[in-house]
């Protein structure tokens, strides 16, 4: 089995910083962005963007990641949000209910006068999204 590959770029500029991530993240990746999202606010660093245009695949373990960073970074006073994700990470996020890491909710036409308006304010998730998620393991376990 080959090792997925991911790249990750660090842009900053003041107290803002991009992360551009192309490639796969999983299990054997999501160590890597956790560090560079947790040296961001080692840094001093207040609002971090992840751009995941150029990732092709991203599993729970990277959404683990996104969902502890966010958590770390508004404790820390600041924001961290996701742009352009992947397919396959709008239907994770959107039966865990954890779009509040979205620029904008994925049903939010691209034509939106308000591009950047975060999806949700700064609170914790609910978890009913998750609860979806294991009903429907369970009803498939089921199937299978």
């Amino acid at each position: 089995m080959p090792l997925s590959q991911l790249n990750v770029h660090r842009h900053d500029r003041k107290k803002r910083s991009l992360i551009t991530l192309a490639g796969e993240i999983d299990l054997g990746t999501a160590p890597r962005v956790r560090e560079t999202l947790e040296e961001c606010l080692r840094d001093g660093v207040r609002t971090i963007d992840v751009d995941l245009a150029s990732l092709t695949f991203c599993d729970c373990s990277g959404l683990n990641v996104f969902i502890e960073a966010w958590q770390h970074t508004v404790e820390a006073g600041g924001s961290l949000r996701l742009h352009h994700p992947p397919y396959t990470l709008l239907v994770i996020v959107d039966v865990t209910d954890t779009g509040f890491l979205l620029v904008r909710p994925p049903s939010t036409p691209k034509t939106s006068p308000h591009p950047t308006t975060p999806a949700a304010s700064p609170t914790l998730p609910s978890f009913q999204g998750l609860r979806r998620l294991v009903t429907a393991i369970s009803a498939a376990r089921g199937v299978l």
